[in-house]
């Protein structure tokens, strides 16, 4: 699932190639929405909270996606062929000079304008909210430490304590704080915890890059401390890295770490 700054950077994308401009095509190709006509809307913007995505229409309408694992929003000058199968659009939507294609795009939504915030209420503080403030950090914070004896991975994840944090960032917040993502959460400061995944995402949502690089290099072989590292080994020590799979059923993810730099508990092969 996209790490939520990958989601901002997609929705930055979205807002700038349709914000301001006039549908003259606005389809969807799912059953639950295949009567609904937007031609003629005005599209208003486009945000996101965590990894939703809503797009705001004239006549307080929004849209609200998820990319989920294979999900996109592609932009095309009008007329271009699409690089993706047909058969996977889900939404077509159309100005004079562009159209935006989500492909694969799930959990589609149209709710009243003032209503959307009840489709993301479950939701932690998104890390990328323009309005983060002191109160935000104090909430992920409490939500973190709420359940001391948990997976520290599995905290991290799980939106409802912060959202925007996926299976990369997981890896990489565990290893830059030392521990295996399958210590407790008691063995870290929550609130280190959490101005850590706020400055990653920040950082990298504000490059405009969609590559995240958590060690500050570019290079693809330099980008990450431990994510996707089998091969190279350790960015810190240069050892070999271990890679077990951490939660159950969708939850399910392979998780990186260094048995030498991250103290903690991890499962046996």
């Amino acid at each position: 699932m996209p790490e939520g700054d990958t989601v901002y950077l997609v929705g930055q994308r979205f807002d700038r190639a349709l914000a301001g401009k006039t549908l003259l095509r606005g389809e969807f190709r799912v059953p639950q929405l295949a009567t609904v006509d937007l031609a003629g809307r005005a599209v208003l913007g486009v945000g996101t909270v965590g990894k939703h995505l809503f797009t705001r229409f004239s006549g307080d309408l929004t849209l609200h996606s998820h990319l989920m694992m294979d999900g996109m929003w592609d932009v095309y000058p009008a007329g271009a062929k699409w690089r993706r199968p047909g058969h996977h659009a889900r939404v077509v939507l159309t100005a004079a000079d562009v159209q935006v294609i989500g492909f694969r795009v799930h959990d589609l939504k149209l709710v009243a304008t003032p209503k959307e915030a009840d489709l993301v209420a479950h939701l932690g503080p998104d890390l990328l909210d323009p309005r983060w403030s002191e109160e935000h950090a104090a909430r992920a914070i409490a939500n973190l430490a709420a359940d001391p004896d948990r997976e520290l991975g599995l905290a991290l994840l799980d939106q409802r304590v912060m959202a925007g944090v996926g299976n990369l960032y997981k890896c990489e917040i565990a290893f830059l704080l030392g521990v295996t993502p399958w210590a407790p959460v008691s063995e870290v400061d929550a609130a280190t915890t959490v101005a850590l995944a706020r400055k990653l995402l920040l950082a990298n949502a504000r490059s405009g890059r969609f590559d995240q690089s958590t060690t500050g290099h570019l290079d693809r072989n330099r980008k990450n401390w431990v994510y996707e590292r089998t091969r190279q080994g350790c960015f810190r020590c240069g050892g070999r890295l271990l890679v077990r799979t951490q939660g159950h059923d969708v939850q399910r993810r392979p998780t990186w770490f260094c048995p030498k730099d991250q103290a903690g508990p991890y499962p046996p092969q």
